[in-house]
């Protein structure tokens, strides 16, 4: 038996146990069926919520005066509960909880993923979601890097859900570039090389963008711009555009970044050529090209450590 099967029977079998039937008047207060015209006890449906129990009391049909409304449709992505399962908000302060004493410390990347879907429904039962989300992509690293398009086509995820996901991926890129400002990028290069992978690392499409220097090789505030889109194997680099650039931010150095989208971050010779290109023209303005990256989601190639710069 279903569980609105379950809730309904039970309404009935208090109402059959009343001691009389109330009158015609109490009925359409009331909302009870007169005894002639049907069975003597309210409809109610119980709705379970993530924190507590709501019955709505439905109109009678037959009972004179009274109308019968429709039956709202749940919320999208909201389940009944089976009979005596404790409420999708319980487990969702659980995990609250422990995020709020150790972090994401101890988490399954499923919890963690739930705990972030949350924001967007808190009260709906995630679990499943989640589960579908890493047995689609394989791991959460791999959700947060997912376009929307791609997050809907899983069941149990809507525009607010992956709105959500990309929300909050979008303000550790800004958490890792705020971090990065005013922070000698020689002495931390392990700082620009995470933004870079979180920022274009995942794209589809190649881009080549620039972070501008001061002359301590400090990142400057706002300091970083993608300058050019490019197709699934190449972005055009425009040297003179990147001069000018790098005049209007009044920067006195820059590093160069790429992604590769097939993964690999191996430099071809188009990169090197462009690399060449782009620290000779600066040479001429007094502007040093420091480092330049190609990156992918996991991995990362420098051409100074490489020693092509």
């Amino acid at each position: 038996m279903s569980a609105d099967a379950v809730l309904i029977s039970r309404a009935a079998e208090v109402a059959w146990r009343s001691q009389r039937s109330p009158t015609a008047s109490a009925a359409k207060n009331q909302g009870y069926c007169p005894p002639n015209k049907g069975v003597p006890f309210p409809l109610k449906l119980l709705y379970i919520d993530s924190y507590h129990y709501r019955t709505n009391t439905l109109g009678c049909r037959g009972a004179r005066g009274m109308t019968t409304p429709a039956i709202q449709p749940r919320p999208a992505g909201f389940r009944l509960a089976p009979a005596g399962r404790p409420g999708f908000g319980r487990r969702l302060d659980r995990l609250r909880r422990r995020f709020l004493k150790n972090g994401f410390s101890g988490f399954a990347e499923s919890e963690a993923l739930e705990l972030l879907l949350s924001l967007a429904a808190p009260r709906a039962d995630l679990r499943r979601t989640a589960e579908a989300l890493l047995r689609r992509f394989g791991n959460l690293r791999e959700v947060l890097d997912a376009p929307a398009v791609r997050l809907e086509s899983v069941e149990g995820m809507g525009p607010e859900a992956a709105a959500s996901l990309a929300i909050i991926r979008e303000a550790a890129v800004l958490y890792l570039q705020t971090t990065s400002e005013g922070r000698d990028v020689l002495s931390e290069p392990e700082r620009l090389v995470d933004f870079w992978r979180m920022r274009i690392g995942a794209l589809s499409r190649e881009v080549f963008a620039v972070a501008y220097l001061d002359s301590g090789c400090r990142l400057l505030p706002d300091g970083v711009e993608i300058l050019q889109e490019g197709t699934v194997d190449r972005a055009a680099v425009y040297p003179r555009r990147v001069v000018e650039a790098a005049l209007r931010y009044e920067a006195a150095a820059l590093v160069l970044a790429h992604n590769h989208p097939n993964g690999l971050v191996e430099p071809t010779e188009y990169d090197k050529t462009a690399t060449r290109a782009v620290a000779l023209a600066g040479e001429t303005v007094g502007l040093r090209v420091v480092d330049h990256l190609i990156v992918s989601p996991t991995d990362c190639f420098s051409f100074r450590e490489a020693g092509l710069l």
